[in-house]
């Protein structure tokens, strides 16, 4: 029997094959209209207005807001539809307990991403890549509660599929085309058919590798979007809408087939009349994307299609207005403008300031899923003896990379103690860990509260999530130590060169071409970091510089204090611990899948919160401090330099920089977002 997702597909597939745009419309007829084309995306379970972590509301997050803004701007127009780009059901504490409940046989009706969404009257949903992380079978059960149909077009069956799909089906409907009422400007009652298309990375394959491994395949957006568009239109669409759930992308090569961000490229793709995206948890149209050629962020226009991508978290909501003509007996849009809506504002002291007040019927619908959430992130796992923010973890080492390292290091070198694989025993282990919450992507107002706090004391479950944000397993890889070093010097590109010659202000964090949980630490190793070198690889880990080196005095000592770098460290072997994104991911020098030497079911959140546990009873609490065993290389300048770099702007960042600062840090101002901006000496040590 097909669920109600499924007849909810075919009844829209089937109307739009059907179906024709107008009532008794003459070609002749002067006819317009307008639609508001809504987009909500990147909520990862973000439903409630409520920060888990600090156990406080919070005005700046939630599907909660985000719904009272909705309806405010619905009142504004006659005309309107509502869609959602994916990155839904995780990503948040409560997420993390529906999915946990799940796994222990606890089967949920309805997920409360979806008995909130089922209140707004959505059009339809794309699929984000996230949606994959807990596996098919939680992922077929959460969308089967959704009132509304998904979508996507560049994911197949390969095997072992769902519902009778067979190998080289899409997994999904690839596309809707629906009917749709409207109202034109002269107040006649009109239809037009609205088509709807949905995109995923194609790198879901190696990101959930342990999740889709021969049981799907995925295509290139483009590619995907060019097989099916013209088909789209073939059946009768007056306008096509794309939902990608991908980024902006490169303006430069919109041709890479196997594109992550790919939003760009689509907008070369003829018949595409609206593109709502998202994935990359930044705000378009935004001063960020001003330099892109032909992009027009007063219209939120690229290439003249109108776009729009609203945050992350429920944080903004996506609006297109298009501007509808009905001529040669089929509707086209004339004219277009995108705009991204806030649910908070900064008032002239700089305070936070809600824009709108929760949806009660929102809190209502998940009141049950609120309170077990609140149950289950406030179990307690341990004790910590100190602090554990993130504020300094992109300018020196830091305690909330430090003990996620240190507890993936303990957990394989205990695996490969037990394994039967001779090979692996007597390798040095090493750890990977990057920062996953340290200003987001510096691109919207929220960002400045994504860091890590986590104090002294009494710790929960809520304080390892917070710690360690995604469902990964833990991976070991098997790597030697020239891709060890690459793998670091790619991490590097975190930085920006900076000039050793120049008195100007010079910015340290490299926020658009490198993001925070690329910044991989490696454990068990000693170096430094020369960021008046320029960068050997990009943001993506390829080499632009095949000369350049920032990674110096690279280090392994071993437990009997034998020290080597240089061609004797290029020749050793190493396991390193890392999670399935990275392993598997195929970026980083070493990484891959013919890299790995050992997969486990283990989350490496479970981990995390079993080592602070197992140290709690054994030491009376968990060390989290860093063991500084990376920084930079102290700049030789004869000028006065001054390097900056941003974090939270708060009495807490204040007192953490000033107690365990590495070097002299100095406050200095503000940034537009909010940031502050502190000055960091880096010709001395503290």
């Amino acid at each position: 029997m097909l669920n109600k997702t499924l007849l909810a597909l075919f009844i829209s597939s089937s109307l739009g094959l059907t179906a024709y745009s107008s009532n008794s419309m003459a070609d002749t007829d002067n006819i317009s209209a307008k639609l508001r084309v809504f987009e909500t995306s990147d909520i990862h379970a973000n439903v409630m207005d409520y920060d888990y972590y600090q156990s406080k509301t919070d005005i700046t997050i939630g599907l909660a807001r985000t719904a009272s803004l909705l309806q405010a701007a619905r009142e504004e127009v006659v005309n309107s539809v509502l869609v959602d780009n994916g990155d839904l059901i995780q990503g948040s504490p409560m997420g993390d307990f529906i999915a946990s409940e799940y796994k222990k046989g606890h089967k949920f009706d309805v997920h409360p991403a979806h008995k909130a969404m089922n209140l707004l009257d959505y059009t339809v949903g794309n699929i984000g890549n996230h949606e994959f992380n807990y596996g098919l079978a939680f992922l077929q059960k959460a969308i089967s509660g959704a009132n509304f149909p998904y979508i996507n077009a560049n994911v197949y069956c390969e095997s072992d599929c769902w519902q009778g799909k067979q190998a080289g089906d899409n997994l999904f409907t690839p596309y809707i085309i629906k009917t749709t009422d409207i109202v034109d400007d002269q107040g006649e009652k009109r239809t037009i058919n609205i088509g709807y298309i949905g995109f995923v990375p194609p790198q879901i394959l190696q990101w959930d590798k342990q999740n889709l491994d021969g049981r799907v395949t995925a295509k290139g957006i483009v590619e995907s979007a060019q097989k099916f568009v013209p088909e789209m239109k073939a059946k009768g669409a007056d306008i096509i809408i794309a939902i990608p759930h991908s980024g902006i992308g490169s303006s430069e090569n919109p041709g890479d087939v196997n594109a992550e961000n790919a939003t760009y490229a689509l907008t070369t793709v003829e018949g595409i009349d609206a593109i709502l995206f998202g994935h990359s948890h930044s705000v378009f149209p935004s001063a960020q994307f001003a330099n892109i050629p032909n992009v027009d962020i007063e219209k939120g226009l690229i290439n003249g299609i109108p776009a729009v991508m609203p945050g992350r978290w429920g944080d903004n909501l996506g609006v297109i207005d298009l501007n509808l003509a009905f001529h040669d007996g089929k509707w086209d849009v004339t004219s277009a403008i995108a705009e991204s809506r806030q649910i908070y504002e900064r008032n002239e002291e700089g305070k936070k300031v809600a824009k709108v007040e929760a949806d009660e019927h929102i809190h209502h619908a998940v009141e049950v899923e609120h309170k077990g959430t609140l149950d289950f992130v406030n179990a307690s796992i341990g004790k910590a003896t100190s602090d554990m923010y993130s504020f300094l973890t992109l300018v020196q080492d830091d305690p909330t990379v430090q003990i996620v390292s240190d507890a993936q290091m303990e957990y394989v070198k205990a695996q490969v103690a037990s394994s039967n694989n001779k090979a692996l025993k007597g390798l040095p282990v090493l750890s990977a860990a990057a920062p996953f919450k340290a200003g987001g992507r510096h691109s919207a107002g929220s960002d400045v509260d994504a860091y890590v706090q986590v104090a002294a004391g009494e710790l929960s479950y809520k304080n390892a999530a917070d710690l360690y944000l995604y469902p990964n397993t833990v991976v070991a890889l098997k790597i030697n130590g020239v891709q060890l070093k690459d793998w670091l010097e790619c991490s590097a590109n975190q930085f920006n060169q900076i000039d050793p010659n120049t008195t100007e202000p010079q910015y340290l964090i490299n926020w658009e071409d490198h993001r925070t949980y690329n910044f991989d630490v490696i454990d068990g190793v000693s170096y430094k970091v020369d960021v008046t070198q320029p960068s050997k690889f990009d943001g993506d880990c390829k080499v632009i510089n095949p000369d350049a080196a920032r990674i110096v005095g690279l280090t392994y000592t071993d437990a009997e204090g034998h020290s080597m770098s240089g061609d004797e460290l290029n020749k050793q072997s190493f396991i390193i611990a890392t999670n399935n994104y990275r392993a598997f991911g195929g970026k980083f020098a070493g990484t891959g899948a013919e890299y790995v030497v050992m997969e486990q079911p283990d989350t490496n959140r479970d981990v995390l919160a079993n080592y602070i546990t197992a140290q709690t009873k054994n030491k009376g609490a968990v060390d989290p401090s860093a063991d500084n065993n990376w920084d930079f290389v102290n700049i030789d300048s004869k000028v006065a330099l001054d390097v900056r770099f941003e974090t939270q702007n708060s009495a807490t960042a204040d007192g953490f920089i000033r107690r365990y600062g590495q070097r002299a840090m100095t406050k200095v101002g503000q940034d537009e977002l909010g940031f502050a901006l502190y000055k960091i000496d880096l010709t001395t040590p503290k």
